[in-house]
């Protein structure tokens, strides 16, 4: 047996747990659906996703331990992650000075939002960080394959952040729609926007292996 239905349980629930705490990518899931509706949401999390496939593979292959030995390339990864949500940032402050209505400007096309979110998980080193202090809880190596394991544990974990963070994107969706016939409430949600991707930034920043 791979690893006990037990112990698989347990990592559900735990999976399902820090879904639900509020953290960056949620709280990026969250804004990004407000702005741009339920489609753009479930991009991101597709997008997010994807990232974890690279993390899960980076853990699997051994690649994170040297991410976690080096300062250096945790120190980059870190500051291209840092730019990338200041740009984002940048870019949600200067969409407030401007009409915000559908048919007053394009909408990012699918591949754009996708490519979003894998940047977005990619380039936090943290989340490799999680996969190398979490996964070996729940791993047997007496059980099968350690790299079998990191693959069934991550399965379960991209299909806890499927539903959660899918369903954050339907509902803000639905309250980004709801707020579309405000122009003034569209402005307000861009700065709200460009303040917390400024502020993950800055956390990003912060963060200490």
């Amino acid at each position: 047996m791979m690893i006990e239905p037990a112990s698989l349980a347990v990592f559900f629930g735990a999976a399902l747990l820090l879904a639900i705490s509020p953290g960056p990518d949620n709280l990026f899931v969250l804004a990004q659906s407000m702005t741009g509706g339920r489609r753009a949401g479930f991009m991101i999390t597709l997008g997010l996703c994807t990232g974890l496939l690279v993390h899960m593979t980076m853990v699997a292959l051994g690649v994170a331990a040297v991410i976690k030995a080096s300062s250096l390339a945790f120190t980059v990864l870190k500051m291209l992650g840092a730019a990338y949500l200041l740009y984002l940032a940048y870019r949600a402050f200067r969409a407030s000075g401007i009409a915000v209505s559908a048919a007053q400007g394009k909408s990012l096309s699918l591949t754009n939002l996708y490519s979003r979110g894998i940047i977005m998980n990619v380039t936090n080193p943290k989340v490799t960080m999680f996969f190398l202090a979490f996964f070996p809880q729940f791993i047997d190596p007496e059980n099968s394959p350690v790299h079998a394991q990191i693959i069934l544990l991550g399965g379960v974990f991209i299909l806890v952040t499927l539903i959660i963070f899918g369903s954050v994107a339907a509902l803000a969706g639905h309250l980004g729609e709801w707020m579309a016939g405000s122009r003034r409430a569209q402005i307000l949600l861009h700065r709200m926007t460009g303040v917390l991707f400024a502020g993950l930034a800055i956390k990003l920043v912060l963060t200490q292996r």
